[in-house]
């Protein structure tokens, strides 16, 4: 299992204390790949991007109407986290639907 996140980012951190057999890939130092970007924006669209990140507010408008792929590889921290990697399956973001598939009290 991977936790794509920042090893600074609270719920990053909280995902990782309930999962620890998983291994967090930090996405500003290691970045992600682009099969599991690619995979990842198939899956979950438009909610891949965490539009209320401090990040988000500093681009342009310019910036932000570039492909959602382009815009995560320029800016990784751009990404909702965690994305959670486990086999086939992936899940984005540290709520009670996430922790409940991955059989995680909260």
């Amino acid at each position: 299992m991977r936790i794509y996140g920042l090893k600074n980012c609270d719920t990053c951190r909280k995902a990782m204390k309930a999962l620890p057999e998983a291994e967090l890939i930090d996405v500003r130092a290691d970045g992600v790949p682009g099969e599991v970007l690619a995979e990842a924006q198939a899956r979950f669209g438009d909610k891949l991007v965490n539009t209320r990140s401090t990040t988000w507010r500093g681009l342009s408008e310019e910036a932000r109407a570039t492909p959602p792929l382009e815009l995560l590889a320029a800016h990784p921290a751009l990404m909702k986290r965690p994305l959670i990697v486990d086999g086939d399956e992936m899940y984005l973001g540290w709520d009670k639907a996430t922790q409940g598939a991955l059989g995680v009290s909260a």
